[in-house]
């Protein structure tokens, strides 16, 4: 991938400029007590990957929140394990994350200690199928790329959402290119996540059958979450809430100043091509956070997936012990538009 445009002095500092705007702290925030830690550490993925771009716009946010110490710990995937993320907030490498809601109840699933804290945004993933396929019916006997556990656990309720059984009438093939291996004729389908469903449509690539952004019932809910771990959340309330503002806030940067937030991160070596992190930053529905409920999201497919037998917890339990919604129905309250 080629670098479209390369960000100049002045693009950079229009970017900490607007940055530096949504940093500015209403009146309720600078009454509550300071962060009990002032440090915070967030992940960073291997892989470009623009709808966690709130993550990664944040840090002057944080510090204006009271947060002296930020800091990106690379994510370093263990053979065999299919939800590295989750594992790494689970095992307090890192405090919170984004993470997809499929990888978020797996997790709870397997008794991680993580906490569920607010939907950020729906619409990441979309399913695109050989040319010649129509709907995703048409996929029975085909075989489906996934790249893991959390998105083989997204297309087996699509595929039961429509009739198949994903146990039986697909085959389910994990591995890291998907894109390649459509482009190929190796797989038949492929569930991408931002930027592959961008790379998909410039190089005319398959055809979309699911559009988590427009189709439904995906549509109505969030895919991605802020996660926390759940020693750092019990033990840092405040900190927890002031770091949650500044998501939320740099959430509603990415939705209104796409460009800018682009070139800051590619300036600073989180993603590699502009625009196609302009093109995702666009088409993701960042500013959802606020009309959402993210419970609802979470009971949504914690049932879903207990009925397709991927979830052996009872969904009740799942959501009882996992989640923690008081930050972002305060939050929700205090930064209304």
């Amino acid at each position: 991938m080629t670098n479209h445009s390369v960000p100049s002095r002045r693009d950079i500092l229009q970017a900490a400029a607007a940055v530096g705007a949504c940093a500015a702290m209403p009146a309720r925030a600078a009454a509550e007590p300071p962060p009990e830690t002032r440090r915070i550490r967030l992940m960073r993925l291997p892989v470009d990957a623009p709808c966690a771009s709130p993550m990664w716009i944040a840090e002057e946010l944080l510090r204006a929140e009271g947060f002296e110490d930020v800091s990106y710990v690379p994510l370093t995937p263990v053979q065999g394990d299919l939800i590295p993320d989750t594992t790494a907030v689970g095992s307090g490498d890192v405090d919170m994350a984004l993470v997809d809601v499929f990888g978020i109840l797996l997790a709870l699933d397997a008794n991680k200690p993580v906490v569920a804290l607010a939907g950020i945004h729906p619409g990441c993933f979309e399913l695109f199928g050989a040319k010649s396929l129509r709907s995703i019916r048409d996929l029975k006997g085909k075989t489906i790329h996934v790249a893991d556990l959390g998105r083989r656990a997204f297309v087996s309720l699509m595929l039961a959402h429509v009739g198949l059984d994903p146990r039986k009438d697909v085959t389910l093939v994990e591995s890291d290119d998907g894109v390649r291996l459509l482009s190929e004729g190796k797989v038949d389908a492929m569930l991408g996540f931002p930027p592959e469903p961008q790379i998909m449509r410039a190089q005319k690539i398959g055809v979309s059958l699911v559009n988590m952004a427009i189709d439904r019932p995906w549509s109505l809910y969030f895919c991605c979450m802020v996660l926390g771990n759940r020693n750092f959340v019990a033990r840092n309330p405040v900190a927890t809430k002031r770091a949650l503002r500044a998501l939320l806030k740099a959430a509603d940067l990415c939705a209104t100043e796409p460009e800018r937030t682009a070139r800051t991160l590619v300036n600073r070596g989180f993603y590699k091509d502009y625009g196609l992190s302009v093109q995702s930053l666009r088409e993701v529905a960042f500013r959802r956070w606020r009309e959402f409920d993210s419970a609802d999201s979470l009971r949504f497919y914690a049932l879903r997936m207990h009925e397709a037998g991927i979830l052996k917890s009872a969904p009740q339990k799942l959501l009882r012990q996992g989640t923690d919604w008081r930050f972002i129905e305060q939050l929700r309250r205090e930064l209304k538009a």
